[in-house]
């Protein structure tokens, strides 16, 4: 499959799949993830990062961190949530995550990954020959379509506990289009659900960085909720808390990213959440 790309979001994912692999190839790695260098292989060839646009150092530099210390906190919040009862777990927009490839679940855990056709047919080519850890089940769908429709069809049980992941896509969506999301959300999960993601407004740094690669990357951004995170989730019914990337950082003994470090110029604020619908 060397050679192979993806348009859009999906080649986006390849991007951060690459951020992973810088990451898996440290001594001090806050997680294991040795299958992200397979996708960025499979989509680019092994000279990827020979080849890889200008201005991708900078970004790499900027985002590295964050990607790192998300994974590694929306990974630890997962697995509580399913060691805490959600034997449902349902990754929006999946991409290139390999959690189920990856993390230690516990038995009877099924993991729903929901992204377009292509995207999955993709991943799951790249992966043949790996076996799950969980029971994995593929949901090609749209996010702008009935996708709770798929996931029911999917044999998603909305009747028990499930953890739901928004990781990577909260920034790529209107104000509105995120709050439909989370709503869709809200109306499929049972009391004691958990939901995870991150979410970053955008700011000066990243912009620069994202324009030097591409216009189009550039525009990627959108927005995501107007609301701070936990007033957002608040609103609906889900208590939690969101904490401040530099917070989490910290608490991995890592340094502040610096798209997101207040002692830099053109940075911003960034958020991991994580939190439980009451019933």
């Amino acid at each position: 499959m060397s050679g192979t790309s993806l348009q859009g979001i999906g080649e986006t994912s390849i991007g951060v799949a690459a951020l992973r692999a810088l990451e898996n190839s440290r001594a001090d790695r806050l997680f294991d993830d040795p299958y992200a260098e397979r996708f960025v292989r499979a989509a680019a060839g092994d000279a990827y990062w020979e080849r890889a646009p200008a201005g991708w150092t900078e970004f790499a530099e900027l985002m590295a961190g964050q990607v790192a210390v998300r994974t590694r906190y929306l990974d630890d919040a997962l697995l509580k949530a399913t060691e805490e009862g959600c034997d449902q777990v349902v990754l929006l927009a999946c991409g290139m995550d390999a959690r189920a490839y990856r993390l230690g679940w516990p038995a009877g855990t099924r993991v729903f990954e929901v992204d377009f056709a292509e995207v999955l047919a993709f991943k799951s080519g790249v992966l043949k020959g790996a076996e799950p850890l969980c029971r994995r089940v593929e949901v090609a769908t749209d996010l702008r379509s009935d996708w709770p429709g798929a996931l029911r069809e999917a044999a998603f049980a909305p009747e028990r506990p499930a953890a739901w992941l928004m990781e990577g896509i909260l920034y790529a969506l209107t104000p509105d289009a995120a709050d439909v999301l989370l709503d869709r959300v809200t109306d499929l999960a049972a009391p004691g659900s958990v939901v995870a993601f991150d979410h970053a407004p955008d700011n000066p740094a990243l912009r620069a960085a994202r324009t030097a690669i591409s216009a189009d990357l550039a525009e990627l951004w959108v927005g995501g909720p107007e609301l701070d995170p936990d007033r957002w989730l608040g609103a609906r019914g889900w208590m939690g808390r969101a904490q401040d990337v530099c917070e989490v950082a910290a608490a991995y003994g890592r340094p502040a990213p610096p798209a997101f470090d207040p002692a830099r110029a053109g940075s911003g604020p960034g958020w991991l959440a994580t939190a439980r619908l009451t019933g």
